[in-house]
């Protein structure tokens, strides 16, 4: 269903995905914009038709780094700053996994041409985020689902929500450019402008708590 039909009719039901990993890695590490307000950054980047009936973000929880050992409790003070100031948020774990990998060094000497090196992933974010996408299309929870990630994998979540249930299909893209498998099923998409991170940050403290932004965000 063209979106511009979508307007003509009103409101226009939206579902918004964040791929947390996704969005963090690919413009919020290095930043002065860790605190967002999600909520608030789509509804700078969306039309005013959008009602953002529901934010899933999906993200693991970090493991204890000696580099920087608060970085799990930033992270969960943010998710509960997430959690406290936006009633539309609901908060979907995947995992970490650590591995022992043997990888090639980049110059092998003639004593050794391996290494064994310590290897964290993040497993299930993306899994989870499609099959609650293609779900919710199912039980027509939305005319509009919009993802904020460039991961090319969640590109056949979007073709389903899409062709088999009619759905417009957004992507707002943390990097430039799109990848082109999230291109190819998106029915418009939109990148993520510095200014528009600076201009959705979470108050701090959150009203009616003591939860306040880190401080070395």
């Amino acid at each position: 269903m063209p979106r511009l039909l979508l307007f003509q009719g009103g409101v226009v039901r939206t579902y918004v995905y964040v791929d947390g990993f996704n969005l963090f890695y690919r413009t919020l590490k290095g930043s002065r914009h860790k605190w967002l307000d999600l909520k608030a950054l789509v509804k700078r980047i969306l039309k005013p038709q959008d009602e953002i009936l529901r934010i899933k973000y999906f993200s693991a929880l970090v493991l204890p780094d000696t580099r920087d050992p608060a970085k799990p409790i930033n992270q969960q003070t943010y998710i509960r700053a997430l959690e406290s100031f936006i009633p539309e948020i609901e908060v979907h774990y995947g995992r970490f996994l650590e591995t022992v990998k043997t990888l090639p060094l980049v110059n092998p000497t003639a004593e050794q041409t391996f290494a064994k090196v310590l290897k964290w992933e993040e497993k299930g974010s993306d899994v989870n985020l499609g099959v609650h996408l293609v779900y919710d299309a199912c039980r027509n929870f939305y005319d509009c689902a919009v993802i904020v990630s460039n991961d090319g994998d969640l590109a056949e979540a979007l073709r389903i929500a899409k062709e088999e249930f009619g759905k417009v299909t957004g992507v707002i893209s943390p990097a430039y450019p799109l990848t082109y498998d999230l291109m190819e099923h998106a029915s418009f998409y939109r990148y993520i402008r510095p200014k528009t991170l600076e201009r959705s940050q979470l108050p701090d403290p959150i009203p009616g708590t003591s939860i306040h932004k880190p401080g070395s965000w």
